[in-house]
C-alpha cells in the first residue's frame, strides 16, 4: 500500500490568544485543515512560521508554530515547498492554558507528479 501522507511533526498553537482565534474558535475542531506561511516581517522570530484558518474567503491567523521548532519549517517555505505541507488540529483541549489548548499535526503529503518506478 502506498502511503498518501509522511509525519513531519507535532506541536502547540503558540500565540493563539493573541490572534484571532477566537473570532472562529467555534469552526475549529479535531481535523480542520490549516494553512502555514512564513513571517519573514515578524520581529520577535527570525524562524515564524503563522497558522491560518480559511473560512467563506476570508483569513484568520490563530497563531504560530512555537519558536524553536520552526527553524526546519520556515526553511521549507521559505524555498518554495509551502504546498507539500498538511496541517491539521490533532487535539483541543479547553481546560489547558490558551498556549497548550490547540495541538497541530503537520505532514508532508505525498507528490503525485512523480511516476511510480515498475
Amino acid at each position: 500500500m502506498e502511503t498518501k501522507k509522511l509525519y513531519f511533526m507535532d506541536c502547540h498553537l503558540a500565540g493563539r490568544m493573541y490572534h484571532d482565534a477566537d473570532e472562529v474558535w467555534d469552526d475549529l475542531k479535531v481535523g480542520t485543515i490549516l494553512r502555514l506561511e512564513r513571517d519573514k516581517d515578524n520581529r520577535h522570530d527570525v524562524n515564524a512560521v503563522m497558522v491560518i484558518y480559511e473560512k467563506d474567503g476570508e483569513e484568520y491567523k490563530i497563531g504560530y508554530i512555537p519558536r524553536g521548532e520552526n527553524e526546519t519549517l520556515a526553511n521549507f517555505l521559505e524555498m518554495g515547498w509551502d504546498n507539500i505541507f498538511e496541517c491539521r488540529i490533532c487535539k483541543i483541549n479547553e481546560e489547558a492554558h490558551p498556549e497548550k489548548q490547540v495541538h497541530l499535526t503537520i505532514k508532508i503529503k505525498r507528490n503525485m507528479n512523480i511516476q511510480k518506478e515498475e
